[in-house]
């Protein structure tokens, strides 16, 4: 690229450049790099997507038609409401309150609680999610068939020793009646989701300074105001990017209740469709492209939490650009533009 005669030469000294400049300085001559790879680069991509596409184009077996058909059926939207949609939010939920709480016991100075804390992300991160759901399904309805719910340990035992004429049972919690539910499903799944969120809180927390804590209790907050008020707000600026991950991966991760067994769940309709009618992959698809679907909503609701929570940190698309606008001007200035 060749500049004109009136171009801006180089800066003196005296105007902050770092080069004298003589009264016989020419033009800059500025060539931009240039990078041939990057066209090789999109070349070989998009030969590779042509493929692909050709693939799904051609290829009969994938049956398209009937995929968007069995991702109208009842059953199938069913499933994806209650099973995918409603266990997600209802896992999260249970996961992220707990798991704030149990990453608040990890932090506590009390020991007690710590070791609680600890021992808690330590059996529920240590147990795989799927062992977990089948464990509830089966394992928690064999061992109690139902919860006998009294004043304190061993009252039931103390009752028939003393000879009373009641067992002291405040209330019984039939396990059996929920085992293979929703409901149970969702307590499973974010019982196991709070185990990272606490880890996931815990980073938060302390990535803020401890002088925000300490100007806080200045201030005369109570630690639990100044946790509200102060560290909280500025955790979330940590906590939300992982969060969203988890959430997207708590999406997927509801086709683990098919294991409960729950039959309104999304991949559990579309199996069952695919084994009724022969044809796997176009039901498997119509599964792979709802979890798509959802994700990529999920993605722009993650996106557009990051960018409110991280306003302040110079790290949003707006900022950014505010940012590079004016580091250019700077530079302009500072590099001798008249």
């Amino acid at each position: 690229m060749t500049t004109d005669s009136g171009a801006a030469v180089p800066p003196s000294l005296d105007e902050g450049g770092s080069a004298p400049v003589s009264d016989d300085a020419g033009p800059i001559n500025a060539v931009p790099v240039r990078h041939p790879g990057r066209w090789v680069a999109l070349v070989v991509i998009a030969i590779f997507f042509a493929m692909i596409a050709s693939s799904f184009i051609t290829n009969e077996r994938w049956d398209w038609p009937f995929a968007f058909q069995v991702m109208n059926y009842s059953p199938v939207l069913e499933g994806l409401l209650k099973g995918t949609i409603l266990a997600t939010i209802g896992s999260m939920i249970i996961g992220v309150v707990l798991g704030v709480v149990v990453g608040v016991m990890r932090l506590s100075d009390n020991p007690v609680l710590k070791f609680v804390g600890f021992l808690y992300t330590w059996f529920f991160r240590g147990i795989p999610r799927l062992v977990l759901v089948v464990l509830f399904g089966t394992g928690i309805g064999y061992l109690y068939p139902k919860f006998d719910i009294g004043p304190f340990p061993f009252s039931q035992q103390l009752a028939g020793w003393l000879g009373m004429s009641s067992d002291l049972t405040l209330f019984t919690f039939n396990v059996n009646q929920i085992s293979s539910t929703l409901i149970w499903g969702i307590i499973a799944m974010g019982l196991s989701e709070a185990a990272y969120m606490a880890e996931i809180a815990r980073a938060g927390i302390m990535s803020v300074d401890e002088g925000q804590r300490e100007a806080a209790s200045a201030l005369g907050m109570k630690p639990s105001l100044s946790m509200r008020r102060v560290i909280l707000p500025q955790a979330m600026r940590v906590i939300i990017p992982p969060t969203g991950n988890e959430t997207i991966a708590m999406l997927k991760d509801t086709s683990l209740l098919m294991a409960l067994p729950l039959s309104t769940e999304l991949f559990f309709q579309a199996q069952a469709i695919g084994n009724r009618t022969l044809k796997i992959m176009p039901t498997l698809m119509a599964a792979c492209l709802w979890y798509l679907v959802i994700t990529s909503v999920l993605m722009v609701g993650q996106y557009f939490l990051e960018r409110h929570f991280g306003r302040g940190y110079g790290n949003t698309s707006v900022q950014t650009k505010t940012d590079t606008t004016k580091t250019r001007l700077m530079g302009l200035t500072i590099g001798g533009g008249k």
